[in-house]
């Protein structure tokens, strides 16, 4: 009989505001916020016991197999999460990757440990700029407000019944079909930022205070609110470089808001990728309408849990 593989998945997630803040070294000389929400579209990784030792061949797979000692297994990884959507794709299979690999060598890490070494196996063993944000939405799941400087603090944001419905019903995401390579993009706000450039000092001390109130707004289920906040996010989050937003992000813009969109934004570094809307509460459906007619709906469910692991059962 084969030997059963350890598996585990973790969510994506959307991010509501304060996204770049928790960038090192923005996060550890200034400190960031950042308000996320994790959403039921999960990568999966698949760690079987092998009789011999052999390096994978993909990027990540081999830093998540040299973080974890070199194990004589096989690894494999599936998502259902587009690639280059700005959906914290490459986290969630980072932090399922972390979990499974653990889970065979016969040890326990908690939500945050995994993070942290999801993280840093990306950063460090992979070399790669990028946040703490994406990695926690994946291990905890839920929504989360985290404050980053130095180390990174977990608030989570308790949603009510009613907080989730009401986000699910007035928030979407579209994919726009076009990937985005964020490294370039994050190295290029970062280099301004360490030179003083006045326009994206501005723009991260204001993404980051956005996070705690959009937190807030989000528990208290106030949608009018949330989609403000989204829109005030985006004015800045544009302004950081002129690669962020693009001809197609910028149409889904005027037509949303034409429909009676509350609040639109990019997700993730952006130059692509998905696009954040909140309709408000009577114009969903002509939101919705007018989203469909310029990129692809992908479903939103908030994901309750985080990075989930089943230890030798042979499925997910």
């Amino acid at each position: 009989m084969p030997p059963l593989p350890f598996i585990a998945s973790a969510p994506a997630r959307v991010d509501l505001a304060g996204g770049w803040t928790d960038v090192p070294p923005y996060a550890t000389e200034v400190g960031g916020a950042v308000c996320n929400v994790a959403i039921e579209m999960r990568a999966l990784a698949i760690v079987t016991p092998a009789s011999m030792s052999v390096a994978p061949g993909e990027a990540l797979l081999r830093a998540a197999w040299q973080r974890a000692g070199e194990p004589a297994v096989t690894i494999a990884v599936e998502s259902a999460i587009p690639l280059g959507s700005g959906l914290g794709g490459s986290s969630a299979a980072g932090v399922a990757l972390a979990a499974a690999l653990a889970t065979h060598g016969g040890r326990t890490l908690d939500p945050h440990d995994l993070a942290e070494l999801s993280r840093s196996t990306e950063t460090e063993t992979m070399g790669l700029p990028g946040g703490c944000q994406d990695h926690y939405a994946a291990a905890f799941g839920g929504a989360l407000l985290l404050t980053c400087r130095g180390q990174t603090t977990v608030h989570p944001v308790l949603l009510s019944d009613e907080s989730i419905t009401e986000f699910e019903r007035c928030a979407m995401i579209a994919y726009t079909g076009v990937s985005r390579m964020s490294a370039t993009t994050i190295t290029a706000v970062l280099e301004a930022w360490r030179a003083g450039e006045a326009q994206t000092c501005e723009s991260l001390q204001a993404m980051a205070a956005l996070a705690p109130a959009m937190a807030m707004a989000l528990a208290a289920a106030d949608l009018e609110e949330v989609g403000r906040l989204v829109s005030c996010h985006w004015t800045a989050q544009r302004a950081l470089h002129p690669t962020i937003t693009t001809p197609a992000i910028e149409q889904i813009v005027r037509e949303t808001t034409r429909a009676g969109a509350s609040g639109v934004k990019a997700l993730g570094a952006s130059g692509g990728g998905c696009v954040l809307v909140i309709a408000r509460r009577d114009r969903v459906r002509a939101v919705r309408d007018a989203l469909a007619a310029q990129a692809s709906i992908l479903p939103l469910r908030v994901s309750r849990s985080g990075v989930q692991v089943h230890a030798g059962t042979g499925g997910s």
